[in-house]
């Protein structure tokens, strides 16, 4: 039986406004899926997104949804999180979104364990304003800020994730969305900072100005940056250099969460009494 995606779009929004061949489309696609396994109520979902092409997101899912300035996707989405703690808040948010303007927010939302289901959309480049180098950039690649070859370091957006506190960190590409699914359900289900580092193309601003060709090739591109987390753990340290691992690469389920956290902040200053930092420090 074919999948029913009109109960969770806004079809009159449709058709999406990204370019033919983009991954958002898959990853739009997984994350209703990953909804629909989880059996949440829409009405208890609330997606946020930023600016940038990932921030249309939250134009076409009918759900609570918070469309909001560049970078502070994060810092919306703890404030709703603390406020409704019962609700299921994911964010959606590009690469520069995410770790260039925004990177404060996200290393804090890492570091509070805070139950929100971050989805890097990450494409390697500013994708809606014209090409411009995002900390993800491959060295070597042009854009318009870097029209001699982009020179910067790029961030592993995982590994930063993880050195920052995530208690659930995952990679996968829009290759295989059965398996992005997965990965989504698996951090869903995770009571805590859920951080996906999605692997997607741009074959506009990314692809054809670097000469990779169309949406297939710049897709094939993506997948050659890529192995499964076991095939990567067997790989010299010369061999890995270049290529990502994918699946789950960090969980921790010993933390507690931020909102029962701050829970026990409200409860002591309504009794005004003590917390108990153990069930906290641990």
């Amino acid at each position: 039986m074919a999948f029913n995606y009109d109960k969770y779009l806004r079809t009159d929004k449709m058709p999406t406004l990204w370019c033919w061949g983009c991954g958002d489309g898959v990853i739009l696609k997984s994350i209703i899926r990953a909804i629909d396994a989880m059996g949440w109520d829409m009405d208890d979902v609330c997606l946020v997104s930023g600016i940038g092409c990932s921030g249309r997101m939250s134009s076409y899912v009918n759900c609570n949804t918070v469309h909001t300035t560049h970078g502070r996707a994060i810092a919306y989405a703890t404030g709703i999180k603390l406020a409704n703690p019962k609700k299921h808040v994911i964010v959606v948010s590009g690469d520069g979104d995410t770790l260039a303007i925004g990177g404060n927010h996200t290393i804090h939302g890492c570091r509070r364990n805070i139950d929100i289901n971050h989805i890097l959309v990450n494409n390697f480049i500013y994708g809606l304003t014209n090409s411009q180098t995002s900390p993800t950039t491959p060295q070597g690649f042009w854009t318009v800020t870097a029209q001699w070859g982009n020179i910067d370091p790029n961030f592993d957006a995982a590994k930063l994730a993880i050195a920052a506190g995530a208690s659930f960190v995952g990679r996968q590409s829009i290759i295989n969305p059965a398996q992005l699914e997965k990965l989504f359900v698996e951090g869903f289900k995770h009571e805590g900072y859920s951080f996906f580092d999605v692997f997607s193309n741009c074959h506009i601003n990314l692809g054809r100005k670097n000469k990779m060709g169309e949406a297939v090739q710049a897709v094939k591109w993506v997948d050659s940056r890529t192995v499964s987390k076991s095939k990567f753990e067997g790989l010299s340290e010369e061999e890995r250099k270049g290529l990502y691992p994918l699946g789950v690469l960090h969980k921790d389920e010993s933390r507690i969460e931020y909102c029962k956290a701050y829970s026990m902040v409200q409860e002591a200053a309504a009794t005004k009494g003590k917390i108990n930092f153990e069930e906290i420090v641990k």
